[in-house]
């Protein structure tokens, strides 16, 4: 076989800036979304001692745990569409200072509704991050390179989990009692503080638009300025939603909120149950449940990886999120038959891990690409608000269904037929072509 068929292609020089500004841009957004999810779902790993402690039950837990999201469903949109008029730099400060320190007053909860106010506040406080960052995104890369850039952004969700289960477990059985506080009080303190640092200093990392980073050359500005307009130019939807009052008139962006809300719901039963799914199936060990999310996080991690690359490659993104979702939700469907096995109980969630990230890092580059202008900010908003609803009805649903039957897996399965129900729904109403190379 000829050399030249094996040989690499060389990189070019537009592959050389995409470089320059991911190093440049996504590590310090990487490590932000890794303190934001640990913040976020760490409380999964609070109830295993705060409910004896504060006398609570699951189905509180699973109260408090959604009511994160109806805050995050209230302030979403307006926080996107300040981030489009302000940028990213002053709103990510705004969102990591009051989360890390809404994150630290959680140590000092002693009732339910106190629990309630400062998860609804914490959701507020959050309030567009993630599709933020999505729309943020928009500005510095062009549609052939999102999938992977995106991919790459949201890999932090699983590194999350690799560092953040084994941490969680080893502060609240290291630092238990030590200072007269509680393991779970440790954990709210040790894990907030971050993010109040990470605020800070978005405002001397972040920069807002290619335009004003000194750090690129006027010819390296013009070609990512060209690059994007090649998008909207090559674009053959004529009728694409380029303001927000349009992007609210489209079907589209409520066939996406909802097929996003059945990705929620699982995504949140996932991240919110797994270490009492654990637990039930016999790990009792606190630092032993961190270390198996960790590996469920490791599987996931290279999984992401794996599919955000072959849906980039192949430009195609409904298949891959699909098959991806109905295999997620056949391994939460499967659950009830391993409940005797950690070994097996742990291999289904690490693939339905890989399943529903992998439906994420899909799904968001169809509406990414779809929207364009101001309705790129707002639809992604109203799109991720919308979804929320799904991440508070999800921990209430598994919360409330175990208490009143005395089983998490008949929560677990509504979830699973709902997230397949949302898979078809993408394939059927979904055009082929969106999120494809434009002919």
């Amino acid at each position: 076989m000829p050399t030249a068929i094996l040989a690499t292609p060389a990189p070019t020089a537009h592959d050389a800036l995409y470089a320059k500004i991911t190093r440049r841009v996504l590590p310090f957004l990487f490590i932000c979304y890794v303190v934001n999810f640990i913040d976020r779902v760490n409380i999964g790993y609070a109830k295993l001692q705060f409910l004896q402690d504060l006398h609570l039950n699951d189905e509180i837990y699973g109260i408090a745990a959604g009511m994160f999201f109806i805050g995050y469903l209230v302030f979403e949109v307006p926080s996107n569409l300040l981030l489009a008029r302000i940028g990213a730099r002053k709103t990510l400060t705004r969102i990591m200072v009051l989360w890390g320190l809404i994150t630290v007053a959680l140590m000092f909860v002693k009732t339910a509704g106190v629990l309630y106010v400062l998860r609804f506040l914490l959701g507020a406080a959050e309030a567009g991050f993630f599709p933020g960052i999505i729309f943020y995104l928009t500005f510095w890369f062009p549609n052939h390179r999102r999938g992977r850039c995106t991919s790459l952004f949201i890999l932090a969700v699983p590194i999350a989990g690799i560092i953040g289960g084994p941490l969680s477990g080893w502060i609240m059985s290291s630092f238990h009692e030590f200072g007269g506080l509680r393991g779970w009080q440790w954990l709210f303190l040790l894990e907030g503080i971050p993010a109040v640092v990470l605020g800070v200093l978005a405002l001397f990392v972040l920069t807002d638009r290619p335009e004003n980073a000194h750090w690129l050359t006027d010819a390296e500005k013009s070609a990512v300025a060209a690059d994007l307009e090649r998008d909207r130019q090559q674009d053959h939807r004529s009728a694409e939603p380029a303001r927000l009052v349009e992007a609210l008139r489209d079907p589209y962006l409520y066939l996406f909120s909802a097929v996003y809300f059945t990705m929620f719901l699982y995504l949140n039963a996932l991240g919110f149950w797994v270490p009492t799914i654990l637990k039930s199936v016999g790990v009792s060990s606190l630092e032993h449940i961190g270390l198996l999310h960790g590996a469920i996080s490791v599987a996931t991690a290279i999984g992401m990886v794996l599919i955000g690359r072959s849906s980039d490659r192949r430009l195609e993104r409904r298949w891959h999120a699909a098959i991806s979702g109905a295999v997620a939700a056949v391994c939460f469907l499967l659950l009830p038959l391993a409940a005797h096995s950690a070994a097996v109980t742990t291999l289904l969630l690490a693939i339905g891990s890989v399943g529903i990230f992998g439906v994420l890092i899909t799904f968001w580059t169809i509406p990414a690409s779809y929207f364009k202008g101001t309705a790129a900010a707002g639809g992604i908003a109203v799109i991720s608000s919308l979804g929320a609803i799904g991440g508070a009805v999800s921990p209430s649903l598994v919360g409330t269904m175990k208490v009143h039957t005395g089983s998490i897996y008949g929560g677990l399965s509504i979830v699973a037929v709902l997230l397949a129900l949302g898979m078809l729904a993408l394939l059927v109403f979904v055009p082929r072509s969106f999120g494809r190379k434009p002919a």
